[in-house]
């Protein structure tokens, strides 16, 4: 029981994750392509500079359960995704470094350069990711001792590449949505028919990603198993396309929340057909790695749910009073 309730919070954390630091990495990812001038840079910087530091802490919390409650996962994982996961740490390393320095320095050499490190920071973070989640989702060559039988190559198959450019184009959407909540004018305008042009993309990748998800998986086995299961990527489905609508109608906030209900079941699409499995093999279904046969000992997940259930709310307040306190529009401040 205690397996399973840290599984379904481990699903939690990294869809709360993916929906929050989304929208700011889909930022990050269209700066270059959305911003004009300083003055439109210093806006759309100033759209997501309250936020993105806290909203990493997600990504901290859901490997730290990964680590704390599936200790055996988190080493196997490290291990196999080892080049993979440390381009992601450099990546969110520039990122910080320029989304805290371009505002510091005068040379407009040396911003063009932390603009490059702000697009390069957010645009590899959802595309490794999308990969590696992929790739779990097809099953990692490891043995049963938990070795890798592969190089970094071996993750970038079609079906990972795919789930790498399907995590950049949700991230993109909910980006540009995003901006059309704090930005005015032309800049919220550029950003709508932005949404609106890679809505398209995402719906067209969206369907290849489920067809290859079929062939090459058997996330849909629990499904099948399950039929109530099917809500989930029902929900995804009409969430996808109320971004669309909502979009034509301009509610914005409406468009942005259909954004965020896809992102988080896409995200419970992929763990509901996962589980009990934390890290598949495709060399052998007996050295799957489940929340049963990687876990903690029974105390400590007791002891972990306990903390878990005082710092999340916590964390879960702090933000809410940072949204709340920077809900205004972006100004040229930054």
């Amino acid at each position: 029981m205690l397996e399973t309730i840290w599984f379904i919070l481990w699903g939690v954390l990294w869809a709360v994750y993916f929906v929050l630091d989304g929208f700011d990495l889909g930022i990050g990812t269209l700066y270059p392509f959305l911003a004009r001038d300083e003055s439109e840079r210093k806006i759309i910087y100033g759209s997501i500079a309250p936020y993105w530091n806290g909203n990493e802490v997600w990504l901290i919390t859901a490997g730290g359960v990964t680590f704390a409650a599936f200790p055996t996962t988190y080493a196997v994982m490290f291990s196999s995704f080892y080049s993979a996961l440390l381009l992601i740490l450099f990546a969110l390393i520039i990122r910080g470094v320029s989304l805290e320095m371009r505002t510091k320095v005068e040379s407009e050499s040396m911003r063009k350069w932390f603009d490059r490190g702000i697009f390069v920071g957010s645009f590899l973070p959802p595309f490794l990711l999308g990969v590696a989640f992929a790739n779990i989702f097809r099953g990692i060559p490891i043995d049963g001792m938990g070795i890798f039988h592969g190089t970094i190559l071996t993750l970038l198959n079609s079906y990972g590449l795919t789930g790498g450019t399907l995590f950049v184009l949700l991230f993109a959407v909910h980006g540009s949505l995003w901006l059309t909540l704090k930005t005015e004018g032309d800049i919220q305008k550029r950003a709508s028919t932005l949404a609106s042009n890679l809505w398209v993309a995402l719906v067209v990748v969206a369907v290849l990603f489920l067809m290859l998800t079929a062939l090459v998986t058997d996330l849909y086995a629990n499904y099948l198993n399950t039929p109530l299961m099917f809500v989930i990527p029902g929900v995804a489905v009409i969430a996808l396309f109320g971004i669309r609508f909502f979009i034509a109608r301009e509610a914005r906030w409406s468009a942005w929340a259909s954004s965020a209900v896809t992102i988080a079941c896409v995200t419970f699409f992929g763990v509901g057909g996962l589980y009990p499995r934390l890290f598949p093999s495709s060399l052998d279904p007996s050295y799957n790695l489940t929340a049963f046969n990687s876990s903690s000992s029974p105390l400590t997940l007791k002891i972990m749910l306990g903390v878990a259930g005082v710092m999340v709310p916590i964390v879960l307040a702090y933000q809410v009073w940072t949204y709340y306190f920077f809900r205004g529009r972006s100004e040229e401040e930054y």
